[in-house]
């Protein structure tokens, strides 16, 4: 009896051991496990400025550079934002100052720089001329926005010829005087002639959504403020805009994605998920009135914890949410991969332009997240599948 108890004694101590152990093993938050991920140029940092737009807009031409096999290159940002500055004022001008200002800006703005205006490379044009290594508009922008309203909502019965001359004068002290020519790797180039080098046609490139309030597979200028140009996307039902997101990933293709960030699921941390919050079980003990009780940094804290069930995310959620302001114009950033995390279930790999924050400067988006607060891609042509692409008429 007396070595039953010993043996009894050892087995209490060694399992709960054993158990603290293995729960000790366990991973803590989110780990991910790549499936397919396609070639990206480094991770940049906007800094304090709304250039989102030209970030992922150029890193998804670099990436398609590096798919198309021509190499690696670095697109000057500050290009972009110079000239589509200088045309968001003039056509706040011709619009006698109703018509939207800011720092935000489209997909459509790089192409339609691409096109009509060409490319340099980073080392040609930084941009920066105000002392700062990275961009800083804290100065910038209230200076540019003041100038272009002071001629937009001025009480003059005609404009002064120079008025272009002193808004442009603005922008070119902060971003100093756009090239004209120059010189890269001992060739002598133009804007055009570089843009010409790099062979890409934008006519392959297009715009992708999925709304009710316009008809499906029809192009429509999304009404956002921040889409001043009237760039067109075409609008697909949300079962086929997630199947060309998910058919360009796996073929080894990358695309620009412009989403809401300001919901609590788009963490800092590099997670962006859709939780179930009535499933509370689920929430590590709580349920939704505590939910509903937490702080950001609260929820946050909760979110990248560990995986946790998602919403169903309905057609009609995606379009009650841009109705009604919930799904808002925030942030472009490029999607270039596909991931699991340590259940199985997939995510989204994405390219962003605040550093290293995240993982390194990747995020990684569930399909719930995704197909709920997608405003837009900007995509190649070749990347949509076949069918798709039929009804289109692409």
């Amino acid at each position: 009896m007396k070595r039953i108890l010993t043996l009894l004694l050892a087995a209490a101590i060694v399992f709960p051991a054993a158990a603290k152990k293995k729960k000790e093993a366990e991973p803590e938050g989110f780990v991910f496990t790549t499936v397919k991920a396609a070639p990206i140029t480094s991770i940049k940092n906007q800094n304090q400025s709304g250039t989102c737009w030209a970030y992922s807009g150029l890193a998804f031409f670099e990436s398609e550079l590096l798919r198309l096999g021509k190499g690696e290159h670095e697109l000057s940002r500050m290009f972009v934002a110079h000239h589509t500055y200088q045309d968001r004022g003039v056509n706040y001008v011709r619009f006698h100052g109703d018509a939207p200002l800011g720092q935000g800006g489209s997909f459509y703005d790089v192409v339609y720089c691409l096109e009509h205006y060409g490319i340099v490379p980073q080392s040609a044009y930084v941009g920066i001329e105000y002392g700062d290594s990275l961009p800083n508009f804290n100065e910038l922008d209230p200076l540019m926005t003041a100038t272009i309203q002071a001629i937009g909502k001025g009480k003059r019965a005609k404009l002064s010829p120079v008025w272009k001359k002193a808004y442009y004068g603005v922008l070119e002290a902060y971003f100093g005087p756009l090239p004209e020519e120059f010189t890269f790797e001992g060739k002598q180039y133009t804007p055009k002639t570089y843009a010409q080098s790099l062979g890409l046609n934008m006519q392959d490139y297009v715009g992708l959504t999925s709304f009710t309030h316009h008809p499906f597979y029809a192009p429509f200028a999304i009404e956002v403020q921040d889409n001043w140009r009237g760039g067109l996307n075409y609008n697909l039902p949300l079962d086929e805009f997630m199947e060309v997101m998910d058919y360009a990933v796996r073929n080894g293709y990358t695309f620009a994605w412009g989403s809401d960030v300001s919901e609590p699921g788009f963490t800092r941390q590099g997670v962006c998920v859709m939780p179930d919050v009535e499933k509370g079980a689920d929430l590590t003990g709580s349920d939704m009135a505590r939910w509903l009780k937490m702080s950001s940094a609260e929820r946050n804290k909760e979110l990248i914890s560990k995986p946790m069930p998602e919403i169903e995310v309905t057609q009609e959620m995606r379009q009650e949410a841009f109705d009604n302001w919930e799904t808002t114009d925030d942030h472009g950033m490029l999607i270039y991969g596909l991931a699991t995390d340590q259940n199985g279930k997939e995510y989204f790999m994405v390219k962003n332009s605040w550093g290293n924050q995240g993982y390194n400067g990747t995020w990684y988006a569930s399909k719930a997240f995704v197909a709920y607060k997608t405003l837009n891609i900007l995509i190649h042509k070749d990347a949509i599948p076949a069918a798709i692409r039929q009804k289109l008429g692409l």
